[in-house]
């Protein structure tokens, strides 16, 4: 009966057989049951028959569970039955504590997140489990040492869902949500995940300014504001601190902090007579939003990886630039992570991926990307290696977004001949197709804009097709390296001979 009690109720285990008062019940068995390691009954039998009844129960504690938010704060919550807990079950309890409408549910998940990884959960998965199994997830997904492993230690997170397409965030009126999603966003901006430009930062450290203190202040209380919580609460940390050596670096610092200062109250004080009366929170929060999103890798999910420096010499050789890599609903973003700018950029129709496995001990795991090119005045396939632990989770992720993007313009009519619309090509691209065959997807040229591509500073491979295989910088245009792309239209494959090598 204890088995066939245990096969119905799988959470429950047999944990130990014991003796139960043997002076007063000599040659009974007793079974303790448990659930989550704690014991919940005990069932007694004497020779073959077993008697079904619940001798005592003991009811489990409920434990104490902090859940941040991105802004230094945190839900704290009581959970019972912590070890088997959802995040389908959690987030029922952190939407009602922040007050979160149904309307916008979607718009925030459960994360994972320390130094090392940020790992979005999905509904069904159990965030005390998985905080259990973080260092296995270390050792796979990271280059980190043993001992910054051993170390290392998640916490669990609820912030913006990377799959909420940022087009809802328009529809959102709650100042809760707004203030959640500005509080991500701001910490983004601050700390250059999001690479921008002056006018951009300036402009945003301004908003920050009016909705942490109000507008209409005077120039000595703002002065003052600033001063005491400093810049880097307004501003970029990079912007802020400066570049160059330790000597020049003070000798420049008050100089600069004071220029800041007064850029930061001039915009302050825009907002404040753009406003006139005193404007609702809610407006302020969706002026800083509406801003962040016409930066194309806001909403990312951010992965750590390398690419090849561009040689420049025999002691260039062989030497890596950290990156990290972006990806959306909209496409992948490759940024320079000491330069805060944007190396690459392109939208899913814009490119063909593939992951590859390390084939020797010591070999990475690469994400390959190939996009269009031009090597004198010659169109060519540009791939562009980016070497991390990481490669098979932007793998995976690229093709889920694509199923996504894919599944939600189904109604769309497809593309004739191979034409990219307009409204799919980058800015001042119209046309740029005319001079390749169909199909051909947009060409990327170099811009002074830190949120533009620096395609010349990549060291990618080109190469094109002579009709017989592959080689690279042939006179004709080569048809696609990989097979995993977003669109069979945009891009056909070629059959990949043995000849050619893929890293």
């Amino acid at each position: 009966m204890t088995a066939a009690f245990l096969k119905t109720h799988p959470m429950i285990t047999l944990k130990e057989e014991v003796s139960l008062l043997p002076q007063h019940f000599p040659g009974v068995r007793c079974s303790l049951l448990t659930s989550n390691n704690v014991v919940i009954a005990v069932w007694c039998g004497f020779a073959h028959f077993f008697i079904s009844f619940v001798m005592f129960v003991i009811v489990p504690t409920a434990q104490d569970v902090l859940v941040y938010l991105c802004g230094d704060s945190a839900v704290h919550l009581s959970v019972e039955g912590l070890g088997s807990v959802t995040v389908q079950e959690l987030g029922r309890s952190v939407r009602e504590a922040l007050h979160i409408p149904e309307s916008a549910q979607d718009a925030f998940a459960f994360w994972l997140c320390s130094p090392l990884l940020d790992l979005q959960l999905k509904v069904k998965h159990q965030p005390y489990k998985l905080c259990r199994q973080w260092q296995d997830l270390l050792y796979r997904f990271t280059e980190a040492s043993e001992e910054d492993i051993s170390q290392d230690e998640p916490c669990l997170q609820y912030r913006r869902n990377v799959f909420y397409h940022k087009s809802k965030e328009f529809q959102i009126d709650d100042e809760g949500v707004l203030k959640l999603l500005y509080e991500e966003a701001r910490s983004n901006i601050l700390t250059g995940r999001y690479p921008c430009d002056p006018e951009h930062w300036m402009g945003l450290g301004a908003l920050s300014l009016a909705i942490d203190e109000g507008t209409g202040l005077e120039s000595q209380q703002l002065t003052s504001i600033i001063r005491e919580k400093k810049l880097s609460s307004f501003l970029p940390a990079h912007v802020t601190m400066g570049s160059g050596g330790l000597l020049s670096t003070l000798r420049g610092k008050s100089s600069r902090q004071a220029g800041l200062e007064q850029n930061l109250l001039g915009e302050y004080r825009k907002i404040s007579a753009s406003a006139g009366n005193p404007p609702e929170p809610t407006q302020l929060l969706h002026q800083y939003l509406n801003t962040c999103h016409t930066l194309p890798y806001y909403g990312c999910a951010f992965f750590l990886g390398e690419i090849d420096k561009p040689g420049q010499g025999i002691l260039q050789r062989g030497k890596r630039k950290a990156v990290n890599v972006g990806i959306c609903l909209d496409g992948v973003y490759v940024m320079d992570v000491k330069e805060k700018h944007v190396l690459l950029g392109l939208r899913f129709s814009e490119l063909s991926w593939d992951h590859s496995y390390p084939e020797e001990e010591g070999d990475s795991h690469i994400l390959w990307l190939e996009f269009d090119g031009e090597e004198d005045g010659t169109p060519v396939n540009k791939l562009l290696k980016i070497y991390s632990k990481q490669a098979e989770l932007m793998s995976g992720f690229i093709e889920f977004c694509v199923e996504l993007k894919s599944a939600s313009e189904g109604g769309a009519a497809a593309e004739t001949d191979g034409e990219v619309s307009l409204s799919q090509q980058p800015a001042g691209q119209e046309g740029s197709n005319k001079n390749g065959r169909g199909g051909r997807r947009g060409m990327l040229h170099r811009q002074s804009s830190v949120v533009c591509s620096r395609v010349h500073s990549l060291n990618t491979i080109s190469y094109v097709d002579n009709g017989k295989e592959i080689k690279r910088l042939k006179p004709k245009r080569a048809a696609s390296f990989f097979t995993r792309q977003p669109s069979a239209a945009t891009y056909s494959a070629v059959q990949v001979t043995e000849s050619l090598e893929q890293g």
